[in-house]
């Protein structure tokens, strides 16, 4: 049986720190797109003015690029990730004394007490599992765990270990009290994991803490979820779309706009390979496999991060039709879908605001 874990490229990564040193690379790649406010830039024209200093949280670089000139950009970075230390302590799966890990040891026995952080992520993740019809539900943590996608023990389980860790999932079985500000998980077994939404979460609470250093102009750049705060010398940021085909850092089109969060999920971002056969992270909760549909990536466009991160998750699973209606009906929420046949689809807001650059690609809606 042959093995490949890879993680944002087409090429096997051999330990963790290899991922993440191959990812931190991708990263300060990709701020050549993000800081352009003319056109596409060329990789020889350099980083934009600012310092890149990466950091990580659940296993993904984060990349903070203050563009203001009058800032102490090393003071407000420190800020910065002292925060997100803090929301890592407390929402990661691996650690033993986080809350999440605390709620998962419970599962079936108590509630517990945690912070206003978990519990309004936790909180959140609910009404994204109701509206997408539980495409999206943070109980999936049997499943996770059992695939172990993204770690060096990633591996194709055998049907039976799916069926039973499907029995664990149910979004509907976890119970939040909001006068005690506890969580519980109904039953022994079950395990929430946040890595389809703290993402989201932590990149809206680096912009608050923008707003309040007074920061006019910054890109934040969560392991592909991007927070464009403010504008670039008054204009539009240019946002360059991800090929889901293609290696990290080439695009399909630029969305421009400003104060606003930008996040994908796609089948290339995360996934490993077995006996030929490519198996991504994107978990179905009712097959207990790999999502397969027409999607080849899913792009959220929105005033919160958190909803991008949640809806690119609910909505790649959705698929376009059902994606496309659901995105349709939220307030200051819009999409662009990519399709395994090059078809691009996108939210009636966007009309203006997507500018399509690859002619291997054509709009279809």
């Amino acid at each position: 049986m042959n093995i490949k874990t890879l993680n944002k490229s087409s090429k096997p990564l051999h330990s963790k720190k290899s991922k993440i040193i191959k990812l931190a690379l991708c990263m300060l790649a990709l701020t050549f797109i993000f800081a352009s406010c003319t056109s596409a830039p060329k990789p020889e024209e350099g980083l934009p003015a600012g310092e890149n200093t990466p950091y990580i949280f659940l296993n993904s670089v984060l990349d903070m690029n203050i563009l203001d000139d009058d800032k102490d950009t090393q003071a407000v970075k420190a800020d910065i990730f002292e925060k997100v230390q803090y929301l890592e302590e407390l929402m990661t799966a691996k650690s033993d004394s986080s809350e999440v890990a605390q709620i998962n040891n419970a599962a079936g026995k108590e509630p517990v007490k945690v912070s206003k952080d978990t519990f309004d992520v936790i909180k959140a993740s609910l009404y994204y599992s109701e509206i997408s019809e539980g495409n999206f539900d943070i109980s999936v943590g049997p499943l996770v765990q059992l695939w172990g996608i993204g770690t060096d023990s990633a591996r194709v389980p055998e049907q039976q270990e799916v069926d039973e860790a499907l029995k664990y999932i149910n979004y509907k079985d976890i119970i939040i009290d909001e006068n005690n500000q506890t969580v519980m998980l109904a039953r022994e077994g079950m395990m929430i994991d946040l890595g389809a939404i703290a993402k989201g979460y932590v990149a809206d609470k680096i912009n608050e803490l923008l707003i309040a250093n007074d920061v006019k102009s910054a890109i934040i750049n969560l392991g592909g979820n991007v927070y464009i705060h403010g504008d670039k010398n008054g204009s539009d940021f240019k946002i360059g779309i991800q090929n889901p085909f293609d290696t990290r850092g080439d695009f399909i089109g630029i969305y421009k706009g400003s104060d606003k969060s930008v996040v994908t999920s796609g089948a290339y971002e995360r996934y490993f390979e077995q006996d030929g056969k490519n198996y991504h992270h994107i978990l179905s909760t009712t097959t207990g496999y790999p999502v397969d549909n027409e999607i080849a990536s899913t792009t959220i466009i929105s005033a919160k991060s958190i909803d991008g991160d949640a809806l690119s998750t609910s909505t790649f699973a959705l698929g376009v039709d059902k994606g496309l209606k659901l995105i349709e009906s939220l307030e200051d929420v819009d999409a662009i879908f990519i399709t395994k046949d090059k078809k691009v689809y996108t939210t009636s807001n966007l009309k203006d605001k997507f500018e399509l650059t690859d002619k291997e690609y054509s709009i279809a809606n």
